[in-house]
C-alpha cells in the first residue's frame, strides 16, 4: 500500500522520516532537537498556510465566482472545501498556541514573553520580541475561535441563520480573518527574529 495515496499516509510517513532522522542525529535524547519547537513550527505552518490560502485564494475566488453570472459559482468550495479547511485551520491555531506556550514554558520564558521582557531589572530582548509575536498569536487565536469560526458556521449553513445574519456573519468573519492576515506578517517577523536577530 502506497502511503502517498492518502493524506493520513503522507502525514504518517513524514513523521516517521522526521523521527528516524531525529533519532539518528540525537539518539540519546530526541528532546535535544526541540520537540516543542518542531510541533510549534509544524502546526504554525498549517495554521498560517490556511490563513493565507483563505485570504489570498479562496475569498477572492469566491467573490469572482459570485460575480460570474454564467459560471459554476462557489457552491463546491462552500460545501466541500471550506468546512474541511476550517476544521484544520481552527485546530492548527489551537495546536500552534499550545505548542508555543509549551516551548516558552520549558525554557522559563512564558511569563516574561507575555510581560514583553519587562519582568526583570533590564528588558529581556528575546522575551520582548517573542512576546510581541506571542501576543499577536493570542489575538489571532481569539479571532479564530470567537469571531471567525462561529460566524463561518452561519455563512456555510452549518447552523441556522437568516440571510441578514449570514451577511453580518460574513462581514465579521472576513474582517477577523483579514486582521489575522495582517497580524501574521509582523508575528512571523517576531517569531523568526527572536533567536536570529532582526533581518535588517
Amino acid at each position: 500500500m502506497n502511503p502517498l495515496n492518502s493524506v493520513r499516509g503522507a502525514i504518517t510517513t513524514g513523521f516517521v522520516v522526521a523521527l528516524v532522522i531525529a533519532l539518528l542525529i540525537a539518539p540519546t535524547g530526541f528532546m535535544e532537537l526541540g520537540l516543542a519547537r518542531w510541533f510549534h513550527i509544524l502546526s504554525g505552518v498549517m495554521w498560517i498556510g490556511l490563513l493565507w490560502y483563505f485570504n489570498v485564494v479562496q475569498v477572492p475566488a469566491l467573490a469572482a465566482a459570485a460575480a460570474d453570472k454564467g459560471g459554476p459559482g462557489g457552491a463546491g468550495i462552500s460545501k466541500y472545501v471550506a468546512p474541511r479547511a476550517l476544521l484544520w485551520f481552527r485546530w492548527a491555531a489551537l495546536a500552534t498556541w499550545l505548542t508555543g506556550a509549551w516551548y516558552l514554558m520549558r525554557a522559563g520564558n512564558f511569563a516574561g514573553a507575555f510581560m514583553l521582557g519587562t519582568g526583570g531589572d533590564a528588558v529581556n530582548y528575546y522575551q520582548l520580541i517573542i512576546g510581541i509575536g506571542a501576543w499577536f498569536g493570542t489575538i489571532m487565536l481569539f479571532n479564530v475561535w470567537v469571531l471567525i469560526w462561529p460566524n463561518q458556521k452561519k455563512v456555510l449553513g452549518l447552523v441556522p441563520a437568516t440571510d441578514e445574519e449570514k451577511a453580518k456573519a460574513r462581514k465579521t468573519a472576513l474582517y477577523a480573518s483579514r486582521t489575522n492576515f495582517v497580524l501574521s506578517i509582523p508575528m512571523l517577523l517576531c517569531m523568526g527574529s527572536a533567536t536570529h536577530g532582526l533581518p535588517f
